[in-house]
């Protein structure tokens, strides 16, 4: 396990921030947890490796923030079993394409197999 410099990393995190989204971000500590935005909650090296992903992507498009919510259609009044009639995805390839489109690191939900 490697030691990471809390300094240096919110250094290095809040410059790649505002390289890709153009402002400074409102970084707070609250006994090793840390709210960016004041949005989720995250740890040290998953800040770090925010900042790995806003480096790397800074040249290809700005990210969004947490707090951005994409526009959604209304949800489907017709109630189905396990598979959406529209689309023909069941609930659960549903939620991986969902975590698997979003630019952090995500986990499935317990009780879903593991492809």
């Amino acid at each position: 396990m490697s030691k990471l410099d809390k300094e240096k990393v919110i250094e290095e995190f809040s410059a790649a921030y505002k390289k890709a989204n153009g402002k400074a971000p409102k970084v707070e500590d609250s006994n090793g947890w840390f709210s960016v935005d004041d949005g989720k909650n995250i740890r040290l090296a998953q800040l770090d490796e925010w900042r790995q992903e806003l480096e790397g992507s800074s040249s290809k498009k700005p990210a969004t923030s947490s707090k951005a919510t994409k526009a959604k259609a209304p949800a489907s009044k017709t109630k189905s079993k396990g598979k959406s009639s529209a689309s023909g995805v069941t609930a659960k390839q549903l939620w991986r394409e969902k975590l698997a489109q979003d630019a952090r690191d995500c986990r499935l939900p317990r009780g879903f197999p593991a492809e």
